[in-house]
């Protein structure tokens, strides 16, 4: 199957006040249609800025060193003009933010900024718009949609700020969906419930999903595929059985060591 997304010697580097910092150093990858692909790896890792490189959002003090390429249904988004991939960004390529708080607007309430995705990709009825931002609201599970998506994000609680980063990321049944470390900021039973959404959704519309997680229970309930990250290089690409049965990497299995398990119950007396 032709990849939809291929990532080649991604290179990234940040300036820095003393010295230049190589945050992703020549990673290669590729995402199939559909796929569900975690990038794993710890925190400086380099799996954040390799997203952001993806869909165009580095910072400028960050540049993509000559010789990556990153290539998204067969177009080269590293030479893609600014309106281009702005056009692109969340029409075929979209991303849920870590922290939605921050993500979202505070200034505008919560039904226009999902709304918004469909005004600036061609939708030109407002009325239109703003049915599509209630549906998807409804759809992602915002209890009372309607009356939700006047609600400002700071009367929200932060697994329904989430959920509508959600509605806003697939408002427009894009391609691909960067999830990064979407449900870090939640607590454990809304985190499932966020993660069992997602998957419903993708499976629904065949987006493929790349999972940003330093989480490995999230990659085992979630992904086929996982690559491992360590200081910038790509260090271990397996299915996820492998990863967790298998893993050849010494920095992979530091990981899974990591993984926090259930104590066994102490016996009375």
């Amino acid at each position: 199957m032709t990849a939809l997304l291929e990532v080649e010697n991604l290179r990234v580097t940040y300036a820095g006040a003393q010295r230049d910092v190589a945050a992703v150093a020549g990673v290669s990858f590729a995402v199939a249609p559909g796929e569900v692909v975690a990038l794993v790896g710890e925190s400086g890792s380099g799996k954040t800025a390799t997203a952001l490189a993806i869909i165009g959002l580095l910072g400028e003090s960050a540049r993509i060193e000559p010789g990556s390429a990153i290539r998204f249904e067969g177009r080269d988004l590293l030479r893609l003009g600014e309106p281009e991939f702005r056009d692109l960004r969340g029409r075929r390529i979209a991303m849920v933010f870590q922290d939605a708080g921050a993500a979202l607007n505070p200034v505008m309430r919560v039904g226009e900024q999902v709304a918004e995705a469909a005004l600036v990709h061609g939708e030109r009825d407002k009325a239109r718009a703003r049915a599509m931002a209630v549906a998807m609201l409804d759809r992602v599970g915002l209890p009372d949609a309607a009356r939700q998506a006047r609600a400002y994000p700071h009367e929200l609680s932060g697994g329904m700020k989430q959920r509508v980063m959600l509605a806003i990321a697939l408002l427009l049944k894009p391609s691909l969906v960067i999830a990064d470390e979407p449900t870090s900021a939640l607590d454990v039973t809304v985190q499932r419930q966020v993660l069992s959404l997602l998957l419903e959704l993708q499976r629904e519309s065949g987006t493929a999903v790349l999972m940003i997680t330093h989480d490995l229970g999230v990659v085992a309930e979630t992904c086929s595929r996982a690559l491992v990250m360590r200081r910038g290089e790509l260090v271990e690409s397996a299915t996820v059985d492998d990863l967790f049965h298998a893993p050849r990497h010494a920095y992979t299995r530091e990981l899974l060591a990591a993984m926090p398990r259930l104590a066994r119950p102490v016996p009375p007396g």
